[in-house]
């Protein structure tokens, strides 16, 4: 049933509306918007860049707030992997026969979801991390790496959540997405930033396509990025995807779904 709800739901007509509204730097509304917003989801800015709610320009602006990050007062270090989002793991493990894990019994495949030739990961792994609104909403990169090529991919704005994900086959194949694509010195990576409901757009820190994307569209890029470097951000919640090759990039093993992650913490090392 809540499946065929978002089915006959218009999910971009009510997303891109609300985008709108959340762009606007009217007073009253981007007041209104940010404190209801605090108030539902028990906001701290405590951590934030700017600590006062009526500092923010818009609801936007405020929703994809900077805010201080283990790398802001801790080294990088230059073999280790970083978390790139903060928000919760809602799937990792290993990329068997092309093949990720979405929920118990959902399979679905790296190629139709990246539009990319996927063989440097097979038998690689792959962390699904969920960013819930409360979240911080910018995206990081996990190690340093030269930005290659990045794939828009249109589709659907399928709510994220657990029960879509246990309810909707290939649901991040269907939805919008932006794919990633980065060399290291020791194999590609990718990082996927992947849309759903109410997701106003996705935006990157270089100059990228702009969502919502209306075709599939392919961008070559050389640019050079340090660990922990910002990829873009999302206005609302949504699911950031990242898959590594085999042998040289280790997940930690204490690593469980449901676990939280900070921004840019240790995840795992490069051997």
């Amino acid at each position: 049933m809540f499946a065929l709800l978002q089915a006959l739901t218009p999910k971009h007509l009510i997303s891109r509306l609300i985008g709108k509204i959340a762009a606007s730097e009217n007073q009253l509304v981007k007041t209104v918007f940010i404190r209801a917003f605090k108030k539902i989801y028990n906001v701290s800015l405590h951590n934030a860049k700017q600590k006062r709610s009526k500092d923010y320009n818009s609801f936007n602006d405020f929703f994809s707030r900077k805010i201080e990050l283990k790398t802001d007062y801790e080294p990088i270090a230059k073999n280790t992997i970083y978390s790139p989002a903060e928000g919760s793991i809602s799937q990792i493990g290993k990329i068997q026969d092309g093949q990720l894990l979405q929920a118990k019994g959902h399979n679905y495949s790296l190629s139709d979801l990246s539009k990319m030739d996927t063989k440097p990961f097979l038998n690689g792994s792959f962390i699904t991390i969920y960013l819930s609104p409360s979240n911080y909403h910018r995206v990081h990169l996990p190690v340093s790496a030269q930005l290659q090529k990045t794939i828009s991919v249109p589709g659907s704005l399928y709510s994220v959540n657990s029960n879509t994900e246990r309810s909707i086959k290939e649901l991040f194949c269907k939805n919008e997405r932006l794919v990633c694509q980065f060399l290291t010195d020791r194999g590609p990576i990718l990082v996927i930033l992947v849309g759903a409901l109410i997701v106003a757009s996705i935006e990157t820190s270089w100059d990228g396509p702009l969502s919502p994307y209306n075709f599939e569209a392919i961008n070559n890029y050389q640019l050079d990025l340090p660990s922990c470097a910002e990829v873009g951000r999302f206005l609302l919640g949504s699911t950031v995807i990242c898959c590594f090759p085999p042998n040289h990039f280790v997940l930690n093993k204490n690593l469980k779904i449901g676990s939280e992650l900070e921004a840019c913490s240790p995840i795992g090392f490069i051997n």
